[in-house]
């Protein structure tokens, strides 16, 4: 019995072998058929992964000048190599540089080109700037409480109090401006 015992384990032994041996030559036939297709497939992960460390390095680098030159910029506002520099390295900075600078400066013609800026927030508050210098109500999406204040006055200005009560009524009691709102509320009693 042993004897038949050792035949068997020696049988199960080299089947096994023989399965290895097999998926070894399995495998290497694979290799050879689609080798270029392996060499490939790893020169593009790796030319992917170099070209997207690249890049963002490249961004980070027009990030830091962008930084450099609004620094710069803080210092001289006159610097024209600074401003030009944070044009081409960082467009939305550089609109919202220019609006801030308009609005600190009561700059009217550059608020009407920051007004007529492809960027959302910029152009809105732009235009909002806009309309409170000219002593209009000015509507903006980023200051919405503040515009109904604005309207609010106008139409008491204008002797519309049933019209200010309803845009005073829209502004919420945890509004920023919700206590000048109760105060022209008052206003509308009369």
């Amino acid at each position: 019995m042993s004897l038949r015992d050792d035949v068997n384990y020696v049988k199960e032994e080299l089947t096994s072998d023989e399965k290895i041996l097999e998926s070894a030559f399995r495998l290497e036939k694979f290799y050879k058929k689609h080798r270029i297709k392996i060499y490939a497939l790893l020169a593009l992960v790796v030319l992917g992964w170099g070209g997207k460390v690249g890049y963002d390095a490249y961004l980070s680098h027009r990030i830091a000048v962008a930084n450099e030159a609004l620094l710069t910029l803080e210092k001289n506002p006159a610097d024209g190599k600074a401003l030009q520099e944070l044009r081409s390295n960082n467009p939305k900075l550089y609109r919202l540089y220019r609006y801030s600078v308009a609005v600190a400066n009561g700059k009217k013609d550059v608020l009407k080109e920051t007004a007529a800026s492809d960027d959302a927030l910029v152009a809105d508050l732009s235009r909002y700037h806009e309309a409170v210098w000219s002593a209009k109500a000015g509507d903006s999406r980023y200051y919405p409480d503040l515009s109904k204040v604005e309207q609010a006055y106008q139409a008491l200005r204008a002797g519309k109090k049933e019209e200010a009560k309803s845009l005073l009524a829209l502004i919420g009691e945890n509004s920023p401006v919700a206590g000048i709102a109760r105060l022209l509320r008052h206003a509308t009693l009369k």
